[in-house]
């Protein structure tokens, strides 16, 4: 009888290995196309002055687009249905993100744009609690706040806030919660993989995007995309720039399918950290102090204790399942951990 269990512990241990290592993998994909996308936009924006992010974001979904339908024609995305209301609420709320997150920055302090960056995270919470019946353990909410507090130390400078930027920042806190609440949700419900959820969203999103964009842009710069100066280097970087958004994309897919919006959130905030890093390496000591190091060393602490937190049982749990559908096929992980995995 010992010998017949041991097997099947084995197999079982080894699933888990296996399943720990697509989850490191997914998330060590995320972080560097992620930072990568950063540092190349920064270049593009502040040395080439390509200031158009409406636009570029736009150009990031054709691309990823034009990367669907290839590996459709391909046979490596297998057709799927995603009814047209659940695509367009996914694109309305992903595109009231990405334009609330622009004009935030642009009406918003830096300081008062990081703590509305900040506060996605209670909001996803909030969106778990509501509509999933997740509840939270004391550890698992006292590491949240330990994450919060690390990473305000690290960025939060100045804070100003007037009435009209405080409404871009709570659209676009709001509409990045619900649309990274989608993603999870929809793929639970509809058996989609990354890439088949990409395939059904990004042809809108990249539609809406490059029509909307420039108008968009040239309301927050006063600068038309048309007239820009485009050369052979700025050309060079707008292309690298789509090419990692790939990644970019469908890492952000994979991650919140496999893992939930607020984990997204809180183990995302590993890039602010590395972004901060990456800035002392690049610019030098001027963009790292002690209560930076301060504030990095609480946030690690606090993502640390967040990942054995809500793994432990209770730690982070769904109460009650929601009745979003039977799991098909072509599922993402298998039925119970589609159920069980938040």
């Amino acid at each position: 009888m010992l010998e017949k269990m041991r097997p099947k512990k084995m197999s079982m241990a080894v699933k888990d290995e296996k399943e720990m290592a697509v989850d490191v993998a997914a998330w060590a994909f995320n972080i560097v196309t992620s930072v990568g996308i950063i540092i190349v936009n920064k270049a593009l924006m502040a040395t080439y002055g390509f200031s158009f992010a409406t636009t570029l974001t736009g150009m990031h979904f054709a691309t990823t687009t034009l990367m669907t339908f290839f590996l459709k024609w391909l046979g490596h995305i297998q057709n799927s249905q995603l009814p047209w209301s659940e695509r367009l609420k996914f694109v309305l709320f992903a595109n009231f993100s990405i334009v609330g997150m622009n004009v935030s920055l642009m009406w918003n302090s830096v300081g008062f744009y990081q703590i509305a960056k900040l506060s996605m995270i209670p909001v996803s919470c909030f969106l778990e609690i509501v509509l999933d019946n997740v509840r939270y353990s004391r550890d698992t909410k006292l590491s949240i706040l330990l994450v919060l507090l690390g990473v305000a130390i690290c960025t939060v400078t100045d804070v100003s806030v007037n009435a009209k930027g405080f409404i871009a920042a709570f659209i676009a806190v709001w509409s990045t919660a619900l649309q990274q609440y989608y993603v999870h949700y929809l793929q639970r419900k509809y058996s989609l993989g990354s890439f088949n959820l990409l395939g059904h969203t990004a042809p809108i999103q990249a539609t809406s995007l490059l029509l909307l964009g420039p108008l968009v842009d040239y309301w927050l710069t006063d600068k038309r995309v048309d007239a820009y100066n485009y050369t052979s280097i700025s050309l060079f970087f707008i292309v690298l720039s789509c090419t990692i958004a790939i990644g970019t994309n469908l890492s952000q897919f994979i991650c919140i399918g496999r893992f939930t919006a607020v984990t997204f959130q809180v183990l995302g905030h590993m890039k602010t950290i590395l972004v901060l890093i990456l800035g002392f390496l690049f610019f030098g000591k001027e963009g790292l102090n002690l209560h930076v190091v301060f504030g990095m060393s609480i946030a690690i602490v606090g993502m640390i204790w967040y990942g054995n937190a809500s793994s432990l049982p209770g730690g982070k749990e769904r109460v009650q399942s929601p009745t979003i559908g039977k799991p098909e096929k072509h599922s993402l992980l298998p039925p119970t951990q589609l159920d069980e995995k938040v």
